[in-house]
């Protein structure tokens, strides 16, 4: 959730001080950010379904938190819908006559996260209630793992195969 919203973040002041409108300006730009978005999450599914198949507790604790949560700032950070969502949704409410307008965009990209960071933190808890049932069945790690792989690859091609077409 962290690593989300940390992408999240770091998009939404680059909406606010226009960065995003250069990106979504640029065909090759936004094509470069989504196919290595793609690439990225295809690899990460490829290697969850390439994963040995003994679920055992030190194996899957073998990625650190650092590592996790990098993984999930990348994830996001090359997901150039993100940067269309806040390029296309917080103009609608900002108003020149109110003042500077990057300071309106930063502000409501920030309400954007920090509300974000609330529901996404609620989401988190009530999952994580479940994980030590869960953890124990070993029918649901190796279902979880080759769904998890699937859904990974399955992003990662819409993502290359939708969009706009320039």
């Amino acid at each position: 959730m962290l690593a989300i919203e940390t992408a999240n973040f770091i998009q939404a002041v680059a909406a606010g001080l226009g960065l995003s409108a250069i990106l979504l300006s640029s065909a090759l730009a936004f094509d470069v950010v989504k196919y290595l978005g793609a690439a990225y999450l295809i690899f990460l599914g490829i290697r969850k379904l390439l994963s040995p198949e003994n679920g055992s507790e030190s194996e899957i604790k073998q990625e650190s938190l650092r590592q996790i949560y990098w993984q999930g700032v990348a994830i996001n950070i090359l997901n150039p819908k993100t940067a269309l969502f806040f390029f296309a949704f917080l103009p609608q409410f900002v108003d020149p006559a109110r003042g500077n307008v990057v300071a309106q965009n930063l502000l409501l990209g920030m309400i954007f996260v920090g509300l974000a960071i609330v529901t996404d933190s609620l989401y988190a808890l009530v999952i994580s209630s479940f994980a030590r049932t869960l953890r124990g069945n070993r029918r649901f790690q190796t279902g979880g793992r080759y769904f998890a792989g699937l859904v990974y690859v399955g992003l990662g091609i819409t993502t290359a195969l939708t969009g706009a077409k320039k």
